[in-house]
């Protein structure tokens, strides 16, 4: 069975073609995911579909009301749906967080809009909330793609050679070590020598190396934290 994602959104063709090209197409295509884009406002009763209200106790903005998003919720969710609210404010999106969430079967994905949503929703209809970074987007549809494609990738079958998965950044302490291509030799810039030795367990040692010396370079912070390096 598929893995399956419902993006409540106000802007759906935002991520269409984010959804319709490469490995995205593809694992729908092979069965190993099931994408649908919801417009919110299909799930407003009012003549104008109006999804957001302007804040009690004033202030800046308006913020998603919450009748469109329960009934939404309603009409979406079964007993073994997680219900994910892309925030700025959420638990950071990481590789550990993605692979725990490829081993679910129904991820109903809220996208915030303007100011957020009425905070009733986030206490009795979300089960997480998840931020791609420290910063924030004019809407979160572009970050419920981020976090699809994110945890597509660790659903078997997905990417084909599933030794890609293991060597990337992140998916241990360290970021990815360098990589080459023919030809050998560009421009005076040559592939290290050792790349070309054919000696496998050189070639591992100084990729580890790299690595190492890449996280200390631009994530130092990520070093800190594992008490071992």
């Amino acid at each position: 069975m598929p893995l399956e994602f419902d993006i409540l959104t106000l802007f759906p063709e935002m991520v269409a073609g984010f959804f319709s090209s490469s490995m995205l197409a593809r694992g729908q295509a092979n069965g190993c995911i099931d994408i649908r884009a919801h417009q919110l406002r299909d799930w407003a009763t009012d003549k104008h579909r109006k999804t957001d209200e302007l804040p009690y106790g004033g202030g800046a903005g308006m913020v998603m009301k919450p009748e469109p998003i329960f009934s939404a919720l309603d009409a979406l969710r079964r007993p073994q749906s997680k219900v994910i609210y892309m925030a700025p404010d959420g638990v950071p999106l990481s590789s550990q967080l993605a692979r725990e969430l490829a081993g679910e079967s129904h991820l109903v994905l809220l996208s915030g809009h303007y100011e957020g949503v009425d905070q009733r929703v986030r206490d009795a209809a979300v089960d997480l909330e998840v931020s791609i970074g420290d910063y924030v987007l004019t809407n979160g549809s572009l970050a419920a793609a981020v976090l699809v494609d994110c945890v597509s990738r660790f659903i078997p079958g997905f990417l084909g050679d599933e030794k890609s998965l293991t060597e990337e950044s992140f998916m241990t302490t360290f970021l990815g070590f360098p990589q080459y291509t023919r030809p050998a030799d560009f421009r005076g810039m040559r592939v290290p020598e050792v790349l070309l030795s054919g000696d496998h367990a050189a070639i591992a040692k100084w990729r580890q190396e790299q690595q190492i010396e890449k996280t200390r370079r631009l994530r130092p912070d990520i070093l800190n934290e594992d008490p071992s390096i």
